[in-house]
């Protein structure tokens, strides 16, 4: 077993590269999302392993301890704050523990559960990204005098925020049960907030405000299910 998947002491970061030597787990469904982290983990210097459920990021942790894990509150098979809260217990934890959701309110749930801090969706401030890693690593990982803040955005490619919309489209159309629509509705949410889609958004809002009054209105997944199409079918799905 790899338990020291940490940051090597042979590599050192430096001002432009602040997370060279890290690796970085996160855990998060969305295509879209992942990219923006891998993008952000390849300027800053990090490394990142990535895992799209609760199961899989426990089978990554049986062989590997990572520098840093960034985990996304909602999952298909559960709530990202059951697994922060068992890595904050862990001996030895690993390093840095970050809560990642597009509701703000997330924030203090992510915290009182163990993390060390918390990334609001949309993902696009590179600095704010590096931030939120370095100001929860002991003062010898963090690269030693001035660093200028970038202000360099991200943004990844179209075809991960299509890959999203084919995934919820698979998914309605094996499916239209309760638990189905409130998964979808919840990763629609945040897939569409990440992509500055507010359209998309707020029609995801609607259901999810049907299904808390205990509907489902047929006529809102059908809706929804017509806007997911569109963006798979649209070249300028963003």
């Amino acid at each position: 077993m790899d338990t020291q998947d940490t940051l090597q002491p042979q590599v050192r970061p430096t001002a432009s590269r602040p997370l060279l030597g890290m690796t970085i787990l996160v855990v998060e469904d969305s295509r879209f999302t992942c990219e923006t982290l891998r993008l952000m983990c390849l300027r800053s210097g990090a490394r990142i392993r990535r895992a799209d459920c609760l199961a899989s990021a426990r089978r990554h942790l049986q062989v590997y301890r990572p520098s840093a894990a960034v985990i996304d509150m909602g999952l298909p098979d559960g709530s990202g704050l059951d697994l922060i809260a068992e890595l904050s217990r862990a001996t030895p934890r690993v390093g840095v523990i970050i809560g990642l959701s597009g509701d703000d309110r997330a924030e203090t749930e992510a915290l009182a559960a163990g993390a060390d801090g918390f990334l609001g969706k949309p993902l696009d401030s590179l600095a704010q990204f590096q931030e939120t890693v370095l100001s929860a690593l002991p003062p010898a990982a963090v690269p030693a005098g001035p660093r200028s803040l970038t202000e360099e955005a991200v943004s990844p490619d179209r075809v991960a925020f299509r890959d999203d919309m084919s995934h919820v489209a698979a998914l309605l159309e094996q499916r239209q049960d309760g638990a189905t629509i409130d998964y979808v509705v919840q990763f629609l949410g945040g897939v569409a907030r990440s992509a500055r889609d507010y359209t998309l958004e707020r029609a995801a809002s609607d259901l999810a405000r049907s299904r808390c009054q205990g509907k489902t209105r047929h006529e809102k997944v059908a809706r929804l299910m017509q806007m997911v199409h569109a963006r798979i079918e649209s070249r300028a799905a963003i």
